[in-house]
């Protein structure tokens, strides 16, 4: 199947659906300023983007339904080894990239000096683990996550998982075989949402199996939503999906209320909003930002947390004022975002192009 034999019109990349790659750009800086907001007010009732961490959930819920929008009819002649290397092609290249910037910020940031607390070898390892996504949660001072240099990679982690289930089962599955699997997937996600209060679980050791659960719903039932083409025309474009997207992240914490407010976003306002989005036409005014947002998307997801580390530190250290973050956080922002957009051109894509062209080579 695989060398002489592959057929190269199965490694061509189909039509994207737009809309959904410029929402994924806007959850992805929904993500950053969250993850600032939640380091200077730890009371998610008083934090304003406080359900921001549930953009991993859309992100899981995207990644179903364009994993089988772009796969289900050419994964069966590629074979589980190609599909393999186009998924570490798309994902790993960041990975890696995320690594380095942790390993750099674990090393020179200016606010502590954890190097002199782990050492060389265990330095090492932490690195090693986190390029290979291996979960190795062993930093206290970083409250135990999976991936110590780069937090966000935990979300990655499970994404691999979730691609190897497709390919070596789920890409077989019926609509009829995904309804009872999605059914046992809601009720785990329910079960961790009640006896949480949340949905942010899954980034450190403690929490580690709710990220399964997390993935289990909102992937499968995105391959549902595209196989059972639950796809709703509409003209809502890119300002209105956007805005409604806003709504989820926005909507305010109920200590009470929060595990099934968490529970019904993920599991019918995001699939609403995929079928939407995939639905929705991008008027031409929108093109450059629309494709801007999306190329920035996981780029930014994968190098900013590196710095949310120093930020958090410099926060603990210097204990600046409001008035003093009211500027920090927005230009931090537009920094990260300038990061993610140069990585995305100087590395993440050339790198990308370089070897899906030496997979299309070797196929020919």
């Amino acid at each position: 199947m695989q060398g002489q034999t592959l057929d190269p019109k199965l490694l061509k990349s189909k039509p994207h659906f737009e809309i959904l790659d410029g929402l994924r750009g806007l959850a992805a800086v929904v993500v950053v300023i969250f993850h600032f907001m939640e380091i200077v007010i730890t009371d998610f009732s008083k934090n304003f983007i406080s359900h921001g961490y549930l953009a991993v959930d859309f992100f899981f819920c995207l990644s179903g339904f364009v994993i089988a929008y772009a796969y289900d009819n050419r994964i069966a002649g590629m074979g589980l080894k190609t599909f393999i290397k186009l998924r570490l092609i798309r994902l790993h290249p960041l990975v890696i990239i995320g690594s380095i910037l942790g390993l750099l910020t674990f090393l020179f940031d200016p606010y502590s000096n954890l190097f002199a607390v782990y050492g060389f070898k265990e330095t090492a390892l932490i690195f090693i683990t986190s390029f290979l996504l291996i979960p190795y949660p062993v930093v206290a001072e970083r409250y135990f996550n999976l991936f110590n240099l780069n937090a966000p990679s935990w979300s990655l982690f499970w994404e691999y998982v979730a691609n190897l289930a497709y390919a070596m089962v789920l890409f077989k599955a019926t609509k009829k075989m995904l309804t009872p699997l999605l059914l046992i997937a809601a009720a785990c996600l329910f079960y961790v949402s009640y006896s949480s209060g949340h949905l942010l679980g899954g980034w450190s050791g403690e929490t580690f199996f709710d990220g399964l659960a997390r993935i289990s719903f909102s992937f499968l039932m995105g391959m549902l939503i595209f196989r059972s083409n639950w796809i709703i025309k509409n003209k809502l474009g890119l300002l209105g999906m956007s805005a409604l997207l806003l709504i989820a992240f926005l909507t305010p914490y109920s200590p009470q209320w929060n595990w099934l407010v968490d529970f019904i976003i993920v599991t019918i306002y995001f699939p609403l909003l995929v079928s939407l989005g995939a639905g929705a036409s991008l008027a031409s005014k929108h093109d450059k930002i629309n494709k801007f947002s999306g190329d920035i998307s996981y780029p930014l997801y994968m190098t900013h947390y590196p710095f949310m580390w120093v930020f958090a530190n410099y926060v603990t250290v210097k204990t600046p004022s409001i008035h003093e973050l009211y500027w920090v956080i927005p230009v931090s922002l537009l920094l990260l975002i300038g990061l993610a957009y140069l990585v995305f051109r100087v590395l993440d894509f050339p790198i990308r192009s370089y070897l899906t062209d030496k997979l299309k080579a070797s196929a020919r």
